[in-house]
């Protein structure tokens, strides 16, 4: 299963064309800003990025632009060869604008940064050490992924059953920063509950002081997936408690202090809204963080409400939806994917815990903070302890089997619809479902086809 997963991150790392991830042409300017040593970023104005090479900035610019024009979209190797022989005629710098991403720490770009220096030092064109840029991002998320399965004391087949799913291996096997979140989000996971269950070690205690503080970086809101390793205290438990509790604080001191040197914690963009179509300007976070206090019961039904309209949203990006969002998978895949999921959950654990536990891990799980226009990749760091969370003790007879087999018929369904909506068919770049005829169709075929 590890194997599949492999194989799949990296045929996604080559066959999806370049800024087919979301975001992916901000991260790229980002992890080359600081492969190029900068670190901080710059303010000209109301824009906020780097200066960077002008070929750089035309490749997506030029060469594989994003911005969605209702138009079919198909990629041919053309493309490509236009891009890696174009650099000659793009002499100079430019000012690259990645505001949504100026102020995510370093640490989340060090991968794909030393991928495209790698790229550089090896001569290639910049679309060559783009794609030398996802690789080093996917290896540097299956080896963390590879750890983390080393080192979770029991449930395994939780960590396994959310890295089969097509989001992770597509969002890994780009230059995005969450394949340092997913694979950071599951190492942290697993050294809390070997440090909550199993006698802790100097390794595994140095390990958490140094994840826990990467974890908070990938995002603050990941950090209280530390707490997993929590118990109740008894006279063993309090030095586990309090090691895992002292990780957090280092995570949550350091995330501040990042911050703070940053000039901030948030750059203000627009954003269209997809109730009203009105383009508004995002609120500071002591803005929002003052409605909230005005009104707590207030927002408590806003999220409840939303969560609720978007709950669909959420599970079929958590399964697979490529492209920004605009390419979905045969609509039989979703269900697939929950059978794999499921199995996942029947293969057990092989530990018994009691419902205080279970509920403390949902409780973490699922008071993840809400904002409009999250995505559903994004609780992929939170997946596997929901399934820890369900799992019974003993395992189902035949259920791992069946994991792994619906597990690799989903991968192979994703990679066949991203090739043949990437290369084949092409795709078009629109908010909402595509018009369909066929029932047939969409149920057998990704939704470029419907």
């Amino acid at each position: 299963m590890f194997l599949a997963i492999c194989l799949a991150t990296l045929f996604f790392a080559l066959l999806t064309p370049p800024f087919q991830a979301p975001d992916e042409n901000q991260h790229y300017m980002k992890a080359l800003a600081l492969s190029q040593g900068q670190v901080v970023m710059q303010i000209q104005g109301d824009r906020i990025g780097a200066e960077l090479p002008r070929a750089a900035v035309e490749l997506h610019a030029l060469d594989f632009p994003t911005e969605p024009d209702g138009q079919r979209h198909r990629y041919d190797k053309t493309m490509i060869d236009r891009a890696w022989a174009a650099d000659a005629a793009r002499p100079g710098t430019g000012f690259a604008e990645f505001p949504n991403v100026a102020s995510y720490a370093p640490t989340l770009y060090t991968p794909g940064a030393v991928g495209l220096a790698i790229g550089d030092a090896l001569g290639l064109p910049r679309i060559g050490a783009f794609y030398a840029g996802r690789i080093a991002n996917a290896l540097t998320a299956l080896l963390l992924l590879a750890a983390a399965l080393r080192l979770i004391p029991f449930g395994r087949m939780a960590l396994l059953g959310t890295a089969l799913l097509p989001t992770f291996c597509y969002q890994i096997g780009s230059l995005s920063p969450d394949a340092v979140i997913n694979g950071i989000g599951f190492l942290g996971l697993a050294l809390a509950l070997r440090i909550g269950f199993m006698a802790p070690d100097r390794a595994s205690a140095a390990a958490t002081l140094v994840t826990a503080p990467l974890l908070a970086l990938a995002k603050g809101v990941y950090l209280p997936l530390m707490a997993a390793g929590l118990r109740w205290p008894s006279r063993a438990g309090l030095l586990r408690n309090a090691l895992i509790l002292g990780a957090m604080l280092l995570g949550a001191v350091i995330f501040a202090v990042w911050m703070k040197a940053n000039g901030g914690s948030q750059a203000l963009y627009h954003i269209t809204s997809r109730k009203t179509g009105e383009s508004v300007l995002t609120a500071p976070l002591a803005q929002q963080l003052a409605v909230i206090l005005a009104d707590p019961a207030g927002y408590a039904r806003i999220l409840v409400s939303s969560i609720v309209e978007r709950a669909p949203v959420y599970a079929l990006q958590i399964v697979g939806r490529f492209g920004w969002n605009a390419i979905l998978l045969p609509l039989l895949a979703y269900p697939l994917a929950l059978l794999m999921l499921g199995s996942a959950v029947l293969s057990g654990s092989g530990v018994r815990f009691g419902l205080g536990q279970r509920l403390w891990w949902l409780a973490i799980a699922l008071g993840a903070d809400y904002v409009q226009g999250t995505q559903g990749r994004y609780f992929l760091p939170l997946l596997p302890l929901v399934l820890l969370a369900l799992m019974p003790a003993d395992p189902l007879r035949g259920a791992r089997l069946l994991c792994a087999s619906a597990g690799l018929a989903l991968l192979l369904v994703a990679m066949l619809s991203a090739w043949d909506s990437f290369w084949v068919h092409g795709f078009v770049t629109a908010d909402g479902m595509p018009p369909h005829s066929s029932i047939g169709r969409a149920l057998l075929l990704p939704s470029p086809r419907w």
